[in-house]
């Protein structure tokens, strides 16, 4: 797969982007509309190299010039949950270390305290094959992610923590896409629901 840095997303455009090839590990059959599509948002303030997440429609959107875009389907913070905002991908990882916050545990100590020392990376790990750490403007970690999954039929629903998540197919294809330092925008939610 080639990988696709600033610059190229700004020269390359809508044929750059128009290539996402995915190798599957492990068939996972989602709608159309979820799996990763170049399309043309029309939106050409939102710059190439960044990432869009709109809760409404289950969708992020990778930037490309001219309001092209890689679109994947994602699954979302669940109501009370979801955070809006401006974010810097400020680290990535491979196969993450993951560990429950302390709000999580809080709010379902029978799911989350057995792992209160953390879970190694791997297929089993709530974060999946990938992760993009967002830290806010004052550089400090948010506890917010974009990453995998280990529950592909999420996609598509507000169930997470305040995450992002696609399946780790996706999120591998986004990973070799996305750079440090790259601006994410969590949209707010429309609907209620």
């Amino acid at each position: 797969m080639k990988q696709f840095n600033r610059r190229t997303l700004l020269v390359a455009g809508t044929a750059a982007l128009a290539m996402p090839r995915l190798a599957l590990a492990h068939k996972v059959t989602l709608p159309d509309r979820f799996n990763p599509t170049a399309v043309q948002t029309g939106r050409t303030d939102w710059l190439p190299g960044e990432i869009h997440v709109v809760p409404d429609e289950f969708h992020l959107f990778l930037m490309g010039q001219d309001g092209a875009a890689i679109r994947y389907g994602v699954g979302v913070g669940r109501k009370g949950l979801y955070e809006t905002g401006v974010f810097t991908v400020a680290r990535k990882a491979k196969w993450p270390w993951w560990r429950p916050t302390q709000s999580m545990i809080r709010r379902d100590p029978g799911k989350y305290a057995k792992y209160k020392n953390g879970l190694k990376g791997g297929p089993n790990n709530p974060l999946g094959a990938r992760a993009l750490y967002l830290y806010d403007d004052q550089g400090r970690d948010t506890y917010l992610r974009i990453h995998g999954t280990n529950a592909p039929s999420t996609i598509g629903s507000a169930v997470s923590n305040g995450c992002a998540r696609l399946t780790n197919e996706h999120v591998k294809d986004l990973y070799d896409r996305v750079e440090i330092g790259a601006r994410v925008t969590l949209h707010p939610k429309v609907t209620t629901a």
